[in-house]
C-alpha cells in the first residue's frame, strides 16, 4: 500500500516595522501599529502558509544594510531558528540589499509588504488576463531587485565589454532577460486591453450603464455583488478574495437594466507595480457611470480605509466619477456599539449584505441616481417592433404604453443620450 503524506506547511512569521517618521506621528494622523500588524497577519493568512509568530518593532534609526539594528537582527535569527520559521514577512518596504542581507543573517526567506501582496495576487489570479497582470507586476518588481549572493555578478568576464558581447556582466544579462519578458507580457496585455475596450464599446452601444463596486479589500464587495445581482461570485472572509473583475447584467426593482461590476479590493500602500500592471482591470472602474464605494462599517479602521480607497481612485483618474456610499456589515457594527463612525460623507445606504439587509435600498438608490438625469419622452413604436419596446423598458421607466391601431404610444423617462440612441435604431 502506498501512503501519500501531505507536505509540511510553510511556517511564517510577520514583523511590522514602525519607521522613525511614523513613531513621531500622532494616532490621529495614522493607523496604530497593532492594527497594521493585524492587517499584515491577515494578508499572510491569505496565502497557503501557517502563521506561527507576529510582532512589531519601533525603529529609532534605519540601517541601510538590514533596515533593523544589529541587536534586533541577532534576536530575530535566534527566534527564526527556535520556531523553525521558513518565511519572514517584513511589513515595510525593503531595499534589495536590505532584503538579501536579512536573508543571509536570518537564514530564512524574507519578503517585504510589496512582495507579500504580489504573492497573494499571484495565488488569486484565475483568468489569463489576471495572470498576465500579476506576471507584469512581478517582473517590474524583480527588475529593481537583482541582488544575488554570487560574486560573479560583480566580476567582468573576458572580452571587449561591449553591450551584448562576452564582456557583459551576469547582472546585465539578467536585467536584459527581464526586460525582454516585460516586453512580451506588455504585448499580451495590450491585446487584453484592446479586447476589453471592444467589450466596453459593445456595452456603450447597448446603452446599459455600468455600476462598479470599489472599496477596501474585505469590505464585503463580493457579498454585496451576489446579493444585488443574484450571482455566485467567490466569497470568503479574506483579503483579496476577488482579483479578476466580474460583470453581470442585472435588472433593478424598477425594471431598469444595468451592468454590475465587482473589482479588485484596494489596500493601504498599494504597490505602484500593481496599480500600473492592473491598468486594464482598473480601467473598468474608470469607465463606470457610477461607483458604489463599499465601506466596512464594523471596522475601527473604516475612516482611514476610506481615505486609502480615495487615494487609489485619484491615482487612476476615477476620483471625479459619481459615487454612492454603501456602509456595509451593519450587522457586525451593531455588535460593537463603541464604534461611532462620523462619516465624512454621511449620505449613503446602510447594508448587511450577508443577511440581505438594505439590498432593496441599494436597488432604489441606483435607480434614483440614473432617474435624476432623465426626462420624459414620447415615442411611437410599431407593435411588431417588440425588440424596441423591450429596449425602452430595459433602459428607462415606461410610464404609459397605449396601443393605437398597429402602433404603441409610449411615454418613457430616459436619459437624453439613451433617447438619442433609440432614435437611431
Amino acid at each position: 500500500m502506498v501512503y501519500i503524506t501531505e507536505p509540511e506547511p510553510t511556517l511564517c512569521g510577520v514583523l511590522h516595522v514602525v519607521m522613525p517618521e511614523d513613531a513621531k506621528s500622532s494616532d490621529d494622523e495614522m493607523r496604530v501599529p497593532e492594527s497594521l500588524l493585524e492587517e499584515a497577519a491577515n494578508l499572510c493568512e491569505a496565502l497557503p502558509v501557517k502563521l506561527v509568530w507576529r510582532d512589531k518593532v519601533k525603529l529609532s534609526k534605519i540601517s541601510s544594510r538590514t533596515l533593523l539594528g544589529k541587536g534586533k537582527v541577532e534576536e530575530l535569527a535566534e527566534l527564526m531558528h527556535e520556531k523553525e520559521i521558513d518565511l519572514l514577512v517584513v511589513n515595510a518596504n525593503l531595499s534589495p540589499t536590505q532584503q538579501r542581507n536579512l536573508e543571509v543573517a536570518l537564514k530564512v526567506k524574507v519578503i517585504d509588504r510589496t512582495g507579500l501582496i504580489l504573492e497573494i495576487f499571484a495565488d488569486r489570479a484565475q483568468t489569463h488576463a489576471g495572470r498576465l497582470q500579476v506576471e507584469m507586476a512581478m517582473l517590474q518588481y524583480q527588475a529593481n531587485r537583482l541582488v544575488r549572493a554570487w560574486t560573479h555578478l560583480e566580476r567582468q568576464r573576458g572580452g571587449l565589454g561591449k553591450t551584448g558581447g562576452p564582456g557583459e556582466r551576469q547582472i546585465e544579462l539578467d536585467r536584459r532577460m527581464i526586460r525582454d519578458q516585460i516586453d512580451r507580457v506588455k504585448t499580451q496585455l495590450d491585446d487584453v486591453e484592446k479586447t476589453r475596450a471592444l467589450h466596453r464599446k459593445g456595452r456603450v452601444k447597448s446603452g446599459l450603464p455600468v455600476v462598479a463596486l470599489v472599496g477596501y479589500t474585505n469590505a464585503g464587495k463580493s457579498t454585496l455583488f451576489n446579493a444585488v445581482s443574484g450571482a455566485d461570485a467567490f466569497v470568503k472572509d479574506m483579503l483579496f478574495a476577488t482579483l479578476d473583475p466580474l460583470m453581470r447584467k442585472i435588472k433593478l426593482n424598477s425594471g431598469r437594466e444595468v451592468i454590475f461590476s465587482d473589482t479588485v479590493g484596494f489596500v493601504s500602500d498599494l504597490p505602484h507595480e500593481l496599480v500600473k500592471a492592473f491598468h486594464a482591470t482598473l480601467e473598468e472602474v474608470v469607465h463606470a457611470d457610477l461607483l458604489l464605494h463599499v465601506h466596512d462599517a464594523s471596522s475601527d479602521e473604516a475612516q482611514m480605509q476610506d481615505q486609502d480607497v480615495k487615494d487609489v481612485l485619484e491615482s487612476i483618474g476615477a476620483d471625479k466619477l459619481p459615487k454612492l456610499n454603501i456602509y456595509n456589515k451593519q450587522d457586525l457594527a451593531r455588535e460593537t456599539p463603541e464604534l461611532d463612525h462620523t462619516w465624512e460623507e454621511p449620505d449613503g445606504v446602510e447594508t448587511a449584505a450577508a443577511t440581505g439587509e438594505g439590498i432593496d435600498k441599494v436597488h432604489d438608490a441606483i435607480e434614483a441616481f440614473f432617474a435624476a438625469s432623465e426626462k420624459p419622452f414620447t415615442f411611437k413604436v410599431p407593435a411588431s417592433e417588440g425588440r424596441k419596446l423591450a429596449w425602452l423598458q430595459a433602459h428607462g421607466e415606461v410610464t404609459s404604453m397605449e396601443l393605437d391601431g398597429d402602433t404603441y404610444d409610449v411615454e418613457v423617462v430616459l436619459a437624453e443620450e439613451d433617447a438619442a440612441i433609440f432614435e437611431t435604431m
